[in-house]
């Protein structure tokens, strides 16, 4: 499927210590090129905005082009993020930034901007660890939760929650990586994400 939309992604690759020998260019190309978030971004934005069954607002669904950030870093850098923006001062994996604000009236412009996701890779590899499976699925993972929230997607509830990362491995299978993530409930979300 072709997206309907230019996609501009702001990237920002993961700090030099936390990117691997070259043994390993598909974890290598996650944390340092954009060329495949592009392609998965895409890919998912363009399934997000073609299904009307899945929470999209509508101005994504008809921009012409589609903006967001995308920043890889430490749990030092993460947790004072959390800190500042969230009250709580320790590392997280993801925080979402979004600069649509579903109170308020969504912009109709040709070019809408989604906010801003960062990753922490020393959190997502820990995560890796203890989920049984790679970074680069570990990074996916987060990347596709902290976009859902860009969107406005939320887990106050067993019940969203559950919509939510069904929703996620579908974006995660788009590229035949789907894979469950293990248990999760709401009671620890904390440690899935964090959307402001």
């Amino acid at each position: 499927m072709t997206p309907g939309f230019e996609l501009d992604l702001a990237f920002a690759p993961a700090p030099a210590g936390l990117i691997p020998e070259p043994g390993d260019p598909p974890t290598l190309a996650r944390l340092s090129d954009p060329a495949p978030w592009m392609a998965d971004l895409s890919a998912w934005l363009t399934l997000l905005c073609a299904d009307a069954n899945l929470t999209c607002p509508g101005p994504v669904r008809t921009a012409q082009a589609i903006s967001l950030g995308l920043q890889f870093c430490d749990d030092a850098t993460i947790a004072t993020l959390n800190g500042t923006w969230r009250h709580k001062p320790q590392a997280t994996d993801v925080l979402s930034f979004a600069a649509l604000d579903g109170d308020g009236p969504m912009p109709d412009a040709p070019c809408v901007e989604l906010g801003d996701i960062i990753v922490s890779v020393d959190t997502a590899r820990r995560q890796a660890k203890e989920h049984g499976h790679g970074l680069v699925h570990e990074l996916r993972w987060l990347v596709s939760h902290g976009l859902l929230h860009l969107l406005g997607w939320d887990h106050p509830d067993e019940t969203q929650l559950t919509a939510m990362l069904q929703c996620q491995e579908r974006l995660l299978a788009i590229s035949g990586k789907v894979q469950t993530h293990g248990e999760i409930s709401c009671e620890s979300t904390d440690g899935i994400t964090a959307a402001l």
